[in-house]
């Protein structure tokens, strides 16, 4: 059976224009009506990465963001708004990038994500825990950022849903997988797989390209993708950022796990990859082992804890 990928020519976050588009984008899908249903519990999981770098276009858009759950409230889903960043609290990341008036013009709760066990159908990985804000929603709707990346080659849906691991519990799975990047993108794909996205839209109208997820620059690239499936909407992207699925662990992970095939077995309703190809996407200049020592593990999850507990109420206080 084939999967779906809607794809459009988008240029512009001005919210009237961005809200027609993301509406074009999901009619051949079934439209919001078809994913959300009244009165429920809806997720919507951008990439929030980061509190720094705010302008280098490595978080998703806030007006894709708002967007969204305008449609969700308009089919009468109740949408929050969910992440558990490396670094600090999704609170202060959404603050620090400019979400809050869009989130108060909503009344758009956001909430932090929370550990829970949950049994993966995988021997291999059956001790990742994951959020139970995220598994017990109603629907999830993934929002992630077309963003190249230094460990990964290029980061879109299926790594945005790692988000769905509490901030400190990354560090770990960096160690504990890390060694081998095969097993890492195996366990961001059984990740996935977990969560089960009922959507993914993807931010492409402004990349992030070079040396992300962080330390690259925004690139212009005019593209909204969307699908049901987001393991073909992954290939779908690297087929349009001409970059080769097998130096993507998580696509190389998808393949040999069945999930998808080619760029054949997908449907595409509006434009096809052919016609928003994009020659000249730059990579990382260098890449960067995936794995954390056990120092930097510990580094990490003390910063995370800093910024949760020391930095981000004390910018609170003095606001």
């Amino acid at each position: 059976m084939s999967s779906t990928v809607s794809l459009l020519r988008a240029n512009s976050y001005n919210l009237k224009s961005l809200r027609i588009s993301i509406e074009n984008l999901l009619e051949p899908l079934g439209g919001i009506d078809s994913f959300v249903k009244r009165g429920d519990r809806v997720l919507l999981k951008p990439n929030l990465l980061t509190a720094g770098n705010p302008g280098k276009e490595c978080i998703t858009r806030a007006e894709i963001l708002h967007c969204v759950a305008s449609l969700v409230l308009e089919a009468g889903g109740k949408p929050f708004l969910g992440d558990s960043p490396a670094f600090g609290s999704a609170k202060g990341v959404a603050k620090a990038n400019g979400y809050l008036p869009m989130l108060e013009q909503l009344n758009l709760p956001i909430v932090e994500f929370h550990g829970k066990s949950y049994g993966i159908d995988n021997k291999d990985f059956n001790n990742l825990r994951l959020s139970k804000e995220a598994m017990e929603a109603d629907v999830v709707i993934n929002l992630p950022k077309v963003k190249s990346h230094m460990q990964l080659t290029i980061t879109l849906g299926v790594k945005n849903l790692f988000g769905c691991v509490p901030g400190k519990m990354k560090a770990w799975w960096h160690m504990e997988a890390g060694k081998d990047s095969e097993r890492f993108g195996k366990m961001l794909v059984e990740t996935a797989k977990a969560i089960a996205p009922d959507l993914t839209i993807i931010d492409g109208i402004i990349g992030h390209q070079g040396n992300g997820p962080s330390n690259g620059e925004p690139r212009f690239l005019g593209v909204l993708a969307a699908s049901r499936d987001v393991f073909a909407l992954d290939l779908t992207m690297a087929e349009i950022l001409a970059v080769n699925p097998d130096l993507v662990p998580t696509i190389v992970a998808q393949k040999e796990l069945g999930l998808i095939g080619d760029i054949a077995q997908i449907e595409f309703p509006l434009s096809h990859p052919r016609e928003l190809y994009v020659s000249d996407w730059q990579l990382p200049t260098a890449m960067i082992p995936i794995d954390f020592g056990l120092p930097r593990v510990l580094r990490s999850t003390f910063k995370h804890l800093y910024i949760r507990i020391v930095k981000e109420p004390l910018e609170s206080s003095t606001n």
